[in-house]
């Protein structure tokens, strides 16, 4: 992808996101988009660093080691996001690499997280299975108090806010009702940030209160194949 082109989608997505703040009555500056660089190449990702871009997302700890090691000298103040699902045995990565992570829902890896976290606490969401289906990961609606009191119990860590993914559907439209009720449950709690909305239905996550969306192929494109 070159730079004209990488531009041109930043600038259309710019351009969704603060429609969206617009007809939600809310300031451009209450949502932060988190541009989701997995499985795309360090190179990529710097060069949205040069286009203004700060915050980025990758789902698997041990890419995310390896572009923070990469590109920490060549981008200061870039803001990595872990978010994808963690196994206590990777936490390392994630506590030395991340500025946020959002798919906290086990009390084993807050643990880690917390005990090899240095410096600044580690700021983290809560991952909410907002539609309570069997194959994803998340704590249920129910749960989120006791859980949220365990993190806070936590040094090391911050507990900021939650995440949900919720079902994938033919239309935007139809998870409208998953993201007001995590946006409420956010609420709730206390907390400030509400991390939900990707590439399909990042405006009306928008429109729910959404306050972090992960965007990746609007971005990047498609993830790069593997030859076989």
């Amino acid at each position: 992808m070159t730079r004209d082109e990488l531009a041109a989608n930043f600038a259309a997505v710019e351009a969704r996101v603060a429609a969206a703040c617009a007809r939600a009555g809310r300031a451009r500056e209450a949502v932060t988009l988190v541009a989701v660089s997995k499985k795309h190449p360090a190179d990529l990702v710097h060069l949205a660093f040069e286009l203004g871009q700060r915050d980025f997302g990758e789902n698997y700890a041990q890419e995310l080691r390896d572009k923070h090691a990469g590109l920490g000298a060549v981008c200061p103040g870039l803001r990595w996001h872990a978010i994808g699902p963690l196994q206590p045995g990777n936490a390392k990565y994630v506590a030395k690499a991340a500025h946020t992570f959002h798919a906290l829902d086990r009390l084993d890896v807050a643990q880690e997280l917390s005990r090899r976290r240095t410096g600044l606490p580690l700021r983290c969401l809560i991952e909410v299975n907002v539609a309570l289906e069997d194959s994803k990961a998340g704590v249920a609606p129910e749960a989120v108090d006791a859980f949220a009191a365990q993190v806070r119990s936590l040094p090391n860590l911050e507990l900021v806010g939650l995440t949900g993914m919720p079902p994938l559907v033919e239309l935007a439209e139809q998870n409208r009702p998953h993201f007001e009720a995590l946006a409420a449950l956010t609420r709730r709690l206390g907390l400030a940030q509400c991390s939900m909305g990707t590439t399909g239905d990042f405006e009306v996550a928008i429109e729910a209160g959404a306050t972090l969306v992960r965007v990746g192929t609007a971005l990047f494109g498609e993830r790069p194949v593997k030859s076989a």
